[in-house]
């Protein structure tokens, strides 16, 4: 059965998988790194995850959905000491960028590395359209 797809690419990688991948009213997002709009990658995990949010926001947006539509969200982190170290003052970040306490399931998985060495955290997010 082939199924009915909307894809959104976009980034270096838009020739080798989606950003957003739109299967009726679910959508799931490819995991969004925390560069920033310069180019630069902040050092500080709650920085990166700052401009994971801001990349998930901009993959919504292109379905015509928020952060209000997203379900659920697995992070992946290269030190979970120091995210837990910081969970206070990265959840305030979070709470502020949803602007309220997230209504989402989330995951915490620890993991080596990353697609670069200077990348602390990458989250990928199932959204219901």
């Amino acid at each position: 059965m082939k199924l009915d797809k909307k894809l959104f690419r976009d980034g270096p990688y838009s020739d080798f998988f989606s950003q957003g991948v739109q299967v009726g009213n679910i959508l799931t997002l490819a995991g969004q790194l925390g560069d920033g709009e310069d180019g630069e990658i902040p050092e500080s995990i709650k920085g990166q995850m700052e401009n994971c949010y801001r990349h998930i926001q901009n993959v919504l947006n292109e379905f015509g959905a928020s952060l209000d539509n997203v379900i659920d969200e697995t992070w992946f982190v290269t030190d979970v000491e120091d995210c837990m170290d910081n969970v206070g003052e990265i959840f305030q970040a979070r709470e502020r960028i949803y602007g309220c306490k997230p209504e989402v399931s989330q995951t915490l998985i620890g993991t080596t590395a990353l697609v670069a060495p200077n990348y602390k955290i990458e989250i990928k997010c199932i959204a219901h359209l």
